[in-house]
């Protein structure tokens, strides 16, 4: 569910007294947490925004990315053949995040130079998207593919269209909102903040959150998994029987 302005305002609450009271807080550079570490795939699932916060005590830009479990991805192209739309290549890539975001104070290309933007995969534009061994295909194509790729994952709302925002208080306190569509994968995600000085990364913190599915539907999906013979011939049965049902009612009609 959507965090409520209560709970945001309670976690950013939170971050405030850390930086306060806490005396090891002040010894540390950069502490970032989130409102929640795991966020649960329910069968109404529509959604989720977690709430990042933390405090720095330094000076410096603030930029966070929040990276899904990695997979492989099958990208393909399709031209038109004989009047007909057809598949004529595919490229597979490895190492894909299926989710991407990011945030930062202020524009990523202020902040550090592309070079090193890159080496810290800041900015889905910069993720190490590679293909698999056996590919092959000239730079150009690859870069196709690969941009093709990214398109799809921005239009599924898995990959940031552009950098959210990052709010800072008093040069000390920050935080952003990070949203999770509803089509969000299940697996281990990984939110870094990184804190950047004069286009150096200076100080970088690493914070896991879980996703996983609960309830009914978790149940479906793990005997699905577990299961896979039993699951398809049950769904075949459920599909003739409704099937049946459907022509036996519109018979009576």
């Amino acid at each position: 569910m959507p965090l409520t302005d209560q709970a945001r305002l309670a976690a950013f609450a939170i971050a405030a007294l850390v930086l306060i009271w806490s005396g090891s807080a002040r010894a540390q550079d950069l502490i970032a947490d989130l409102s929640s570490h795991r966020v649960d795939i329910t069968t109404g699932f529509t959604g989720a925004d977690l709430l990042l916060f933390g405090s720095v005590d330094d000076t410096g830009d603030i930029v966070v990315t929040v990276t899904g479990p990695k997979e492989t991805v099958t990208v393909r192209r399709k031209d038109r053949v004989a009047g007909i739309w057809m598949n004529t290549r595919s490229m597979q890539f490895t190492g894909a995040p299926n989710f991407y975001a990011v945030a930062s104070n202020r524009p990523l290309e202020e902040i550090a130079p592309p070079e090193v933007l890159a080496r810290q995969e800041i900015g889905a534009d910069n993720l190490r998207l590679k293909t698999v061994e056996g590919e092959t295909g000239a730079r150009e194509e690859v870069a196709e593919f690969r941009n093709a790729l990214i398109r799809r994952k921005r239009a599924q709302g898995l990959y940031a269209q552009t950098p959210g925002d990052i709010t800072v208080i008093a040069s000390k306190l920050f935080r952003t909102q990070v949203h999770f569509p509803a089509t969000l994968a299940t697996g281990i995600y990984t939110a870094v903040v990184y804190l950047i000085r004069d286009g150096r990364v200076v100080h970088a913190q690493t914070t896991p959150l879980v996703v996983e599915k609960v309830g009914i539907g978790a149940e479906v999906y793990t005997f699905a998994h577990t299961r896979s013979a039993i699951y398809g011939l049950a769904a075949i049965v459920i599909a003739v029987v409704a099937g049946w049902l459907a022509a036996a009612v519109f018979r009576k009609v």
